[in-house]
C-alpha cells in the first residue's frame, strides 16, 4: 500500500473544477457531438470533416505533415484515413520522387463532400460562437488558449 493517504472529496471536486484536461476533454465530446449530428446526414463524422479539410490543398500532403497538423500519430491517422478510403473519398499513394513518403490525395467525392458540408459547419460554428459571446466569452480568445497549449 502508498504511504499517501486517500483522496479526499475535497480533492476530488477541485479536480473537477479545475482541470484544464477533463474541461477540454468534455468540450471536445460535447463540440464532436454536435457537429457528429449535423454530418450524420452526409456520411462522415467531425473527425473526418477535419480531415478532409486538412487534405484540401493545391498539392497532396505528406502524411506526416497531416498527422501533424491534426496532432496525430501517423497510426490514429491511416486508422482514420481507412473508411475515407474505401469510400472512395481519399487515395493515398506512394511520393513519385520518394517512395518512402506517403502522399493523401483528396479525390473529386471528397472534395464534393467537404462542399456540401462545409456551409454545414460553418452554420453550426457561428451558432457555437455566438453562444460563447453570449456567456461573455469569445471563440477567437478559445481558439487562441487551445493553440498555446500545442
Amino acid at each position: 500500500m502508498s504511504k499517501h493517504g486517500l483522496v479526499t472529496r475535497d480533492q476530488t471536486l477541485f479536480v473537477r473544477d479545475h482541470c484544464l484536461c477533463l474541461a477540454a476533454q468534455r468540450a471536445a465530446r460535447a463540440l464532436s457531438r454536435r457537429f457528429d449530428e449535423a454530418f450524420r446526414a452526409f456520411g462522415i463524422t467531425s473527425g473526418q470533416f477535419s480531415l478532409l479539410n486538412a487534405l484540401n490543398r493545391p498539392e497532396p500532403p505528406s502524411l506526416g505533415s497531416v498527422a501533424e497538423l491534426l496532432a496525430m500519430d501517423r497510426t490514429s491517422l491511416t486508422a482514420n484515413l481507412k473508411p475515407l478510403q474505401r469510400d472512395g473519398l481519399v487515395l493515398v499513394e506512394a511520393d513519385p520522387s520518394d517512395r518512402r513518403i506517403k502522399r493523401l490525395v483528396l479525390m473529386a467525392a471528397g472534395q464534393q463532400i467537404l462542399a456540401v458540408t462545409m456551409p454545414v459547419w460553418t452554420s453550426i460554428h457561428g451558432e457555437i460562437d455566438r453562444g460563447l459571446a453570449t456567456r461573455g466569452a469569445s471563440g477567437e480568445a478559445l481558439r487562441m488558449g487551445l493553440g498555446a497549449l500545442l
